[in-house]
């Protein structure tokens, strides 16, 4: 290439540089970054704010915190966390639940890999009380058993079990019974069953739950861990904290005085408890003696009023709200 062609390209080269003004181009996005760069603090804090500026000072009882604690890592089957926080707290007596959590999450555990003889043992050994609850456990138990054997295709280890295990549930549940036994003609064709929707294996997962439930009302305790539901119910109630301790301090006002919250701070129904249950009917206040019931329709009396309304237990009733009919072994107690 020859001298002037060079100085022909580095020339149309210049004026092109020219033309794009690079640098004018680098100022601009440099500005544009500079932009958005200042207004990242203030996003920042306003997608991930201060919780601190929420906090108060408040005195907490060490030993009551350890003993949540331990018994959430125990709610959660955690045995060896559990465990571990009460040989280094010091806290012997907050291994009072371990055991029953223990034998729960053992049951859970064979349901899991469908094998229900450690559900039904302790079903079978806390019969008496859990029927005085209103719970069917025990048939829904052996209905799976059943379902599980006919699905093997043997009809007559599907008979044999219905005599040894259903027959008694066939004056208290006859339905349930009937719709069982007729599952039996269908062996080898369960698909076009009427009753095809007993072998779908929700049923594994529902029961699993509803004897979670049972199992933690037999020993007088929540579903979930306090642990779980006060850190819920702190994160739902957060923001309205920030957004008050905010307000109080663009008014001068010390937060950490406060006594009690000026405004109240709502929370979904699932974190409102009620310590106190006063009977609709009798205007009684429930206690020990007198707890308060809940009946099949999902209405609540007291114990007292139920057995007034059943003649003390000798016939069904008709609850006072609703159309509904139910007896007092029906009726299950509730636990505030």
């Amino acid at each position: 290439m020859s001298p002037a062609n060079q100085k022909s390209i580095l020339t149309e080269l210049k004026h092109k540089l020219i033309a794009i003004n690079p640098l004018k181009l680098l100022e601009g996005s440099q500005k544009e970054l500079n932009l958005n760069l200042s207004k990242f603090p203030k996003l920042l804090e306003k997608s991930f704010p201060d919780i601190s500026k929420a906090y108060r000072d408040v005195d907490f009882d060490f030993h009551i915190v350890n003993q949540i604690i331990a018994s959430h890592f125990y709610h959660q089957g955690l045995f060896d966390l559990g465990d571990c926080l009460i040989n280094e707290a010091g806290e012997p007596e907050a291994a009072a639940q371990r055991s029953h959590f223990l034998e729960l999450h053992q049951i859970l555990e064979a349901m899991r890999i469908k094998n229900i003889e450690p559900a039904l043992k302790w079903v079978s050994t806390n019969r008496e009380k859990l029927v005085q609850n209103g719970s069917n456990l025990e048939l829904k138990l052996h209905q799976l058993q059943f379902v599980e054997i006919l699905k093997r295709g043997n009809r007559a280890d599907a008979l044999s079990y219905a005599k040894t295990h259903l027959v008694f549930f066939a004056s208290s549940h006859l339905k349930e019974f009937q719709k069982l036994i007729v599952c039996i003609i269908w062996i080898g064709k369960l698909e076009s069953c009427p009753h095809s929707e007993l072998f779908t294996p929700i049923h594994w997962e529902k029961l699993t739950e509803e004897l979670t439930r049972d199992f933690c009302n037999f020993i007088c305790q929540s579903l979930q861990s306090p642990l779980s539901v006060a850190i819920v119910a702190g994160i739902e109630g957060l923001p309205t904290l920030l957004k008050l301790a905010n307000v109080m301090a663009a008014k001068k006002q010390e937060w950490q005085a406060l006594k009690q919250l000026p405004v109240p701070v709502e929370l979904g129904k699932e974190f409102q408890f009620h310590s106190i249950f006063v009977c609709p009917v009798s205007r009684d206040q429930g206690s020990e003696e007198n707890p308060p019931m809940l009946l099949p329709c999902l209405h609540v009396l007291c114990k007292q009023s139920i057995m007034k309304l059943s003649k003390g237990s000798s016939r069904a009733f008709k609850c006072p709200y609703c159309p509904a009919e139910a007896s007092a072994v029906q009726c299950r107690q509730l636990y505030f």
